[in-house]
């Protein structure tokens, strides 16, 4: 199967955003990618005994809701982060949604690259991360499936 992607430029002011509710899973797995075994993540006692009194998820999993948004949303496929700047301001714990929300500062005229300001908000309204985002967005023209489903880029012109 073979798709053709077409990247459009963001303009100063665009917003985009996506939600997902964090569970015990996403700690397992982000775990077992990360090698993060924090007790605060498993350890009941312990979390309970910190200052966030119960477990908390890695930021990580808090993060990673912003490379969905940009590599879906704003500015979409093709988009990899060149530098962040993020805060952790609250935790987040199994169970809360999460919505990743970013907005652009800036755009470049002579190359693909973008600024944004980027968020985590709790479903509660608590920001749970708050930063800044450079991101470089890479036209893809065609990508082609193989056989057994993964995604082989066949042609990535870097302009």
């Amino acid at each position: 199967m073979t798709r053709n992607l077409t990247r459009t430029t963001p303009f100063v002011g665009q917003t985009a955003e996506l939600s997902r509710t964090v569970d015990d899973n996403d700690i397992a797995l982000f775990t077992q990618l990360s090698g993060d075994r924090n007790p605060l993540h498993y350890d009941h006692a312990a979390a309970k005994a910190s200052r966030f009194g119960e477990i908390v998820v890695q930021g990580g999993i808090t993060s990673a809701i912003l490379n969905a948004v940009v590599a879906e949303k704003l500015p979409g496929p093709g988009t990899v982060f060149l530098e962040v700047n993020w805060a952790f301001k609250a935790p987040v714990r199994p169970g809360d949604t999460i919505t990743g929300r970013v907005e652009v500062t800036s755009t470049r005229t002579d190359k693909p690259i973008t600024e944004l300001k980027t968020s985590v908000v709790r479903d509660d309204g608590t920001v749970v991360l708050d930063g800044t985002a450079v991101c470089y967005t890479m036209d893809l023209t065609s990508r082609t499936v193989n056989d057994i489903g993964r995604f082989r880029a066949d042609t990535v012109p870097l302009r």
